[in-house]
């Protein structure tokens, strides 16, 4: 019954969402649409690139993969919440905890690096829009995808070789409805705050630095526009609006749970003896 590090602990309580009985319900049904509406619709947005080829464009490749990696990223932690919020026993095995934090990580690294391959389609379709084709040929949008896999997963072993060695021999309740490095880190039974500083340095740092690179893109361009179109950004704006919305709803609750969250948490949780 050992975890996969030898620790006692074999499994994790997941505290989730509580309320009565009918709020419960209520939420179970608002999730599970919710759930289903995403599912569909992501994978709705797959399907029509692929069989329309009037979509075949480095811009809409770009975005199936990116729906293609959301349809994981929901799958990963969504499922189980729905499942645990009508049952009494809210418990992950040791390894499926693992396994979850593994894959919101490796998602999270791709999701970081489409996004960034996206700001750099819209940058050379507004900015350099004779050499687009050029620009974003078919292996380049083939090669910024593979990127986004390899960063994903080298971002996601990086911190799950520390956590693996952690030894796990005391509480095993999660105040959260899925497992994550800095809430399980707090249970370890050993001084978590060097580990909090290797997740801070990894996920908070790959965040921070990836999102306001991002937002200097979108500066850069709306310059570059403002100079060639006699101040008039409207179309600039309309066509960067929905991916600006995407990245600030991405990257706030990362920068928080992986920068402010672990300094919270540590000056509130005691060291586990």
């Amino acid at each position: 019954m050992d975890g996969l590090n030898g620790s006692v602990v074999s499994e994790f309580v997941l505290l989730g969402l509580s309320g009565s009985w009918e709020t419960k319900v209520t939420l179970t049904l608002t999730f599970s649409l919710l759930y289903l509406g995403i599912i569909l619709g992501n994978l709705f947005i797959v399907f029509l690139v692929i069989a329309d080829s009037h979509l075949h464009s480095p811009m809409y490749f770009l975005l199936a993969n990116l729906s293609f990696n959301d349809v994981w990223v929901s799958s990963t932690t969504v499922p189980k919440m729905i499942f645990d919020l009508l049952s009494e026993n809210k418990v992950i095995s040791f390894q499926g905890c693992m396994i979850q934090i593994c894959f919101i990580h490796v998602m999270g690294g791709v999701e970081m690096v489409l996004l960034m391959a996206m700001a750099f389609d819209r940058y050379a379709a507004i900015c350099k829009p004779l050499q687009y084709l050029t620009i974003m040929n078919s292996k380049r949008c083939i090669l910024f995808v593979a990127i986004g896999w390899v960063t994903g997963v080298i971002h996601a072993m990086s911190q799950f070789s520390f956590v693996m060695n952690l030894p796990f021999c005391g509480p095993n309740t999660i105040d959260s409805f899925y497992c994550d490095f800095p809430r399980v880190i707090q249970l370890a039974c050993s001084d978590a705050a060097k580990f909090e500083y290797v997740v801070a340095a990894n996920s908070g740092f790959m965040s921070m630095v990836t999102f306001f690179l991002l937002l200097l893109s979108y500066v850069f361009i709306l310059v570059t526009v403002w100079k060639h179109s006699s101040g008039d950004l409207s179309k600039a704006l309309v066509t960067l609006s929905a991916h600006i919305t995407v990245v600030v709803l991405f990257f706030t609750p990362c920068m928080f749970l992986y920068v402010a969250f672990p300094q919270v948490i540590s000056q509130q949780i005691p060291v586990h003896c």
